[in-house]
């Protein structure tokens, strides 16, 4: 990409922000995850640029603070921004996971959760509300220790170190387990995706099983 394209990315990017907010929609996610436009940026194993936007963590996140930042100010001050990351590239494998929290993956030579702690606290500056924590992506053939809540410590460390608001994603299926998420304080929210696609019902199957009215279901809906 050339200069002028980064620069019609970001304009891009604010154009989308305004059709969003004239559509109604009241809350933005810039997806910088998973080997998409911005994480190709941060990662060293994808970015080889030379000039500006590539070489040092510092260079490397220009191109996507760029982009949060136009957003933001484009977006109403009232309403929130998120930014979904990839904590890590796993290129350490799942060493990375043990790691968590002491700032430093000698073993890897990608994307790694130290840097992603040092862009999570640039992000809060150009005010960004909350980190979607996700991570990979770049590796198609990465060593990820999946598992059920094995992403959830990256929210939760990136909550305590920039203290900034976090979502909890990646194989989070049922309700007890996602509201003992929210209970240890590891993030501030839940995001689900293929659980609902296999279950549309899921936030009233959830309410049922935690012992929680939902009030405000359509009148419709009461004879079902």
């Amino acid at each position: 990409m050339t200069v002028d394209d980064i620069e019609k990315v970001v304009s891009d990017f604010v154009s989308a922000t305004k059709r969003s907010l004239a559509a109604g929609f009241q809350v933005i996610e810039i997806h910088a995850a998973h080997g998409y436009l911005m994480h190709q940026f941060l990662s060293p194993l994808s970015n080889t640029r030379s000039d500006e936007f590539g070489g040092s963590l510092e260079n490397r996140m220009r191109f996507p603070l760029m982009i949060v930042k136009a957003v933001r100010e484009a977006w109403p001050s009232d309403l929130p921004l998120f930014v979904r990351i990839s904590a890590t590239d796993w290129a350490g494998g799942p060493d990375e996971l043990k790691l968590v929290g002491t700032g430093k993956n000698p073993t890897a030579k990608g994307w790694i959760f130290s840097e992603a702690i040092i862009f999570c606290a640039q992000l809060k500056k150009v005010g960004v509300d909350l980190i979607d924590c996700s991570t990979g992506g770049i590796l198609a053939d990465a060593k990820i220790p999946v598992g059920p809540n094995y992403q959830v410590p990256f929210a939760e460390a990136i909550r305590k170190n920039v203290d900034i608001m976090t979502g909890a994603v990646g194989l989070i299926t049922n309700a007890v387990q996602a509201e003992s998420v929210l209970h240890a304080e590891s993030a501030d929210a839940i995001f689900m995706a293929r659980e609902m696609l296999r279950d549309p019902y899921f936030p009233v199957h959830a309410a049922n099983e935690l012992k929680f009215t939902i009030d405000d279901r359509p009148k419709q809906y009461g004879r079902a």
